[in-house]
């Protein structure tokens, strides 16, 4: 199961994959008592408490073969195995790679981002992403304002959603572009294919989304603490029997951006997006199984198919619209002979 991007620096693909770091080993006497963290920062003084807790959560953290993820519990006795990740490079390089321009001008760069590239450089994502392909592209013009490591970007997609994003060539574009997203003064529109069909067919999802008490790699709905996500949802189109769809095609619009809004959102409703390797629990009905092999889609169904801004530094109304991408294209036409 894929998970969300991991903290602090780790190869979400395990503590195995270190790529150039190094492994290093913490046993802990019988007799050991707190906490874990702080026993194996005694035990490793090179570690402080504060990066032993983010490799836990990342499942850098190993006591006979099984991660230990749990950042507030007890020490036990044994020997810990803490892998740890390279150090990433300070600045992501220019690279030569395919993007589809929507708009461009001396302030802005409008893309359609596809799925699988990652939007800037982290952990086991050294490069390959759009941040590298901006820095081709656009060369010395691109924003720093934003950090060495994510140069001009003010909003992402998640690696697997594709469709519209906007970043900024220029700081006073940059500094605009913050400010709209901050007062949540973009049109952001989205199309999701979903499992089954949400109840009502159309609302407002107001809820407070962060990290999982249970699961800390995935992103989840809390009754406390996190920070407020608001998703309006309307289903344009279902599949199957009229009374019992097995699934549809919904438009997400978004009030807030946060991270996996919409798929953790769905997913809270009973219709995880299709596809979908963390948030879609649950199987579909076999013809939707079907469709989605056929349709060769490996992702979530997500696509950001609208975005619509007042340019920063003009004052120019902006609009821009993708169409699904071959594979969610694919997956609805086979959805529409159910």
């Amino acid at each position: 199961m894929a998970a969300p991007d991991a903290p602090d620096g780790f190869d979400e693909s395990g503590p195995e994959s270190t790529s150039g770091g190094e492994v290093l080993e913490a046993v802990l006497a019988a007799g050991v008592a707190g906490r874990l963290d702080r026993a194996l920062a005694d035990a490793l003084p090179e570690l402080s408490r504060a990066r032993l807790r983010a490799l836990m959560e990342a499942g850098a953290v190993t006591r006979s073969g099984a991660a230990v993820r749990d950042v507030s519990g007890r020490a036990v006795p044994g020997t810990y195995r803490v892998a740890v990740p390279p150090p990433a490079a300070a600045l992501p390089e220019p690279q030569d790679l395919p993007l589809e321009v929507l708009f461009e001008d001396a302030d802005l760069i409008v893309v359609n981002k596809p799925a699988g590239m990652a939007v800037h450089p982290g952990p086991g994502v050294p490069d390959g992403t759009l941040v590298n392909a901006l820095l081709h592209h656009c060369g010395a013009s691109l924003s720093g304002i934003g950090g060495v490591a994510r140069p001009g970007i003010v909003h992402r997609l998640d690696k697997e959603t594709s469709g519209v994003m906007v970043a900024a060539k220029t700081d006073a574009a940059h500094q605009g572009l913050a400010a709209l997203f901050a007062a949540h003064d973009i049109e952001r529109s989205y199309i999701a294919l979903v499992r089954g069909a949400p109840r009502p067919p159309a609302g407002e999802i107001r809820t407070r989304i962060g990290r999982s008490v249970h699961d800390r790699m995935k992103i989840a709905v809390l009754k406390t603490g996190g920070r407020e996500a608001v998703t309006h949802y309307r289903t344009e189109r279902t599949f199957g029997p009229p009374g019992a769809p097995l699934a549809a095609r919904l438009a997400c619009r978004l009030e807030t951006g946060r991270t996996h809004q919409i798929r953790v959102h769905m997913a809270s409703l009973g219709s995880p997006c299709l596809g979908d390797p963390v948030y879609g629990s649950g199987a579909p009905a076999a013809a939707v199984r079907e469709a989605l092999r056929e349709s060769g889609l490996v992702r979530q169904a997500l696509h950001a198919a609208v975005l619509g801004l007042v340019h920063p530094v003009t004052g120019a109304g902006l609009r821009f619209e993708s169409a699904p991408p071959p594979d969610m294209a694919a997956l609805e036409a086979r959805l529409s002979d159910l």
